[in-house]
């Protein structure tokens, strides 16, 4: 009704006017529903047509689960026509999906656990409509592991742009929800966020990826010395201790140092939160130093995701990856 009353049907004096009902037979036993009606009697209903008294069952659980499967609403009502003989249009379709907005609020606003002992922090980037104009959007996903080992999304925030100030607000919001401490927070050496979490986690260790480090690196060599360039990298990150792998940085620089001058200096310059892990059990370390677990988290994501060309509202974006 909600969707039939559009502005058009206001103007030609169509109002609301009270309910009718009937007795409707599902699959099992039966029950008494209400239908709402308009003055012009123009409404049709969608779920439960006009006169309908069957109804095999019902569909907004069905359609809520699809709609997490990454189906368009136009797929959706071609779906539901198919298998129901039942049309459903987009309008009533975003109006049944709109139902998992307040349970992603909830979720948005629960309470977390008081201590986590390694929190893995990445973006995942989309095109989103504001005011007509196609915008970017980035989704930042922060997953934890707390004492028992289980892991957990602890939050999805939209942002667009990163800085200092946003994750702030990111990391103030973990604490409003009870987290007291983190142990370690593995990032891609992100902007601002060391220095976020610092301000309100101060003993937290910051860990930056290793496979993001190499990734940045291999960018600037050239691609004919790339695989001995690797070869000559790995003893570092692998080095059995901090005290080994400065010496093995130390061989790397004295062979590529002058050939390839920024290369070495980011390693030196980010060496305090990229030597972190070696500070744990070498069963650990790999869990430690790359951001592998929420990445694997952002795959699963853009399976129902990647159909999607540009999302309506950051909710519409925010719906989608709650429901799957």
């Amino acid at each position: 009704m909600k969707a039939h009353l559009d502005e058009e049907e206001r103007k030609s004096g169509n109002r609301k006017n009270g309910k009718g009902s009937k007795l409707l037979k599902p699959s099992a036993g039966s029950i008494e529903i209400n239908t709402p009606r308009d003055r012009l009697g123009s409404f049709e209903p969608e779920m439960v047509k006009k006169r309908e008294t069957i109804m095999a069952q019902s569909l907004e659980d069905k359609i809520i689960g699809l709609y997490g499967l990454g189906m368009s609403l136009r797929d959706i009502s071609s779906h539901i026509k198919e298998t129901y003989d039942t049309e459903i249009s987009a309008a009533t379709l975003s109006t049944i999906t709109d139902k998992v907005i307040p349970l992603v609020k909830e979720w948005q606003q629960r309470p977390l656990e008081s201590l986590y002992c390694i929190v893995w922090l990445d973006a995942m980037y989309y095109k989103v409509k504001e005011e007509g104009r196609t915008q970017t959007r980035c989704v930042y996903n922060i997953l934890g592991i707390n004492k028992e080992g289980r892991k957990d999304v602890l939050g999805m925030y939209v942002s667009q742009s990163e800085g200092a100030n946003f994750w702030l607000s990111v990391i103030t919001d973990l604490k409003q929800r009870g987290v007291e401490d983190i142990l370690i927070a593995c990032i891609d050496n992100l902007k601002g966020f060391d220095e976020a979490i610092r301000t309100v986690y101060p003993q937290t260790e910051v860990q930056t990826c290793v496979v993001h480090q190499i990734r940045n690196s291999i960018k600037y060599v050239a691609s004919k010395d790339q695989k001995a360039f690797m070869m000559d990298l790995k003893p570092v990150y692998r080095a059995d201790n901090e005290s080994q792998a400065l010496s093995e940085l130390e061989t790397l620089k004295e062979k590529w140092g002058k050939k390839y001058p920024m290369v070495i200096s980011s390693w030196e310059n980010n060496w305090p939160k990229l030597s972190t892990y070696f500070k744990y059990p070498a069963d650990i370390r790999k869990l430690i130093y790359t951001t592998n677990t929420i990445e694997g988290y952002h795959r699963q994501i853009r399976k129902v995701t990647k159909t999607k060309g540009v999302f309506t509202s950051d909710m519409a974006l925010l719906k989608l990856i709650y429901g799957h």
